[in-house]
């Protein structure tokens, strides 16, 4: 299967050919669409050599409120400029003041690509520092003798980072739950769905023992028991479940743990439609190799000669 990247492509390319060293300064002024109807602007409004990025996502007041501001500071730094009309945050690069060395000037463009995915990564990283001060505070206890606010874990971070669906992050003393809920407006795509899930699962059992527990229900988990503001659509909505155990919170894996979970929900529905492409494409090739069959199977019209009584011929179609 294919693994969706985290970065945004066209501006790791775009930045890519700026930062050549044999490269002219030009104009950009290019709108790129991403994942999640997240809109980004690429852009050079002063000067040839000054390259404004900004960004626009539909959830950045709910990540303001878990921190995003803080994790874009440390991200981005003396990069951060104030974000341009109709955007939420900007970043311009000095193509006169790069970084020396090219393994600086990679990461640059590394982190300038990956804009949307460490906006996005604010709540988990919250989640995750609260995952790790409940784990302190429960190991000072038993699990019958911890108090209430232990023992039910902290508060549902939500990003409703599209029109009708929703990601929640909850932290608990032993593990991070984070779910996605997800509209499937055909009853195939819940079919799919359940089939790709349930690989998950079998995966997790046969082979990947170390991957997180995933779990797929129509109705809200028990997380969600109580939450304000679930999203509310005429289709059929589901929720996938996945149970972060401490093995997956390290600090070495954090980073990465965060990149895979982000991009779950479009790997999800991409697969979906990629399987649903090619059932279709096999059906119509099958359908292509029936008609041959029947083709070949019609009889060709022969003529044929007969004679009469007097010994004249005629020819008759076969």
């Amino acid at each position: 299967m294919l693994l969706l990247d985290y970065q945004n492509v066209l501006i790791e390319s775009l930045l890519r050919d700026r930062f050549a060293p044999d490269a002219t300064p030009s104009s950009i002024d290019q709108v790129v669409s991403d994942f999640d109807n997240v809109t980004f602007h690429i852009s050079t409004p002063n000067t040839k050599t000054q390259i404004l990025v900004s960004i626009r996502l539909k959830c950045y007041p709910e990540l303001l409120q878990y921190g995003a501001q803080a994790v874009l500071e440390r991200e981005y730094g003396a990069y951060i400029v104030q974000p341009e009309a109709g955007y939420d945050f900007s970043v311009q690069v000095d193509l006169e003041k790069l970084p020396a060395s090219q393994e600086e000037r990679d990461d640059l463009i590394r982190r300038v690509s990956l804009l949307k995915r460490n906006a996005m990564a604010a709540p988990f990283e919250q989640a995750f520092d609260e995952y790790t001060a409940l784990h302190e505070e429960a190991s000072h206890y038993t699990s019958e003798s911890a108090p209430q606010g232990v023992k039910e874990g902290g508060a549902v971070r939500a990003i409703h980072y599209r029109e009708e669906e929703a990601i929640f992050i909850k932290a608990s003393h032993d593990r991070v739950t984070v779910i996605f809920s997800t509209v499937f407006r055909e009853e195939t795509d819940r079919i799919f769905a359940k089939v790709f899930l349930q690989e998950f699962a079998d995966a997790r059992r046969r082979a990947i023992q170390n991957a997180p527990q995933v779990l797929f229900r129509n109705d809200p988990p028990l997380e969600l028991q109580g939450q304000t503001g679930l999203p509310k659509v005429k289709g059929e909505m589901s929720y996938i479940t996945f149970v972060l155990f401490p093995r997956h919170l390290t600090p070495q894996r954090r980073e990465e743990v965060i990149s895979h979970i982000q991009t779950f929900r479009d790997y999800f529905h991409y697969h979906i439609k990629a399987s649903k492409a090619y059932i279709h494409s096999r059906m119509r090739r099958r359908t292509a190799d029936f008609l041959q069959v029947l083709r070949r199977a019609r009889p060709e019209a022969e003529e044929k000669e007969r004679k009469t009584a007097s010994g004249r011929t005629f020819r008759v179609q076969g």
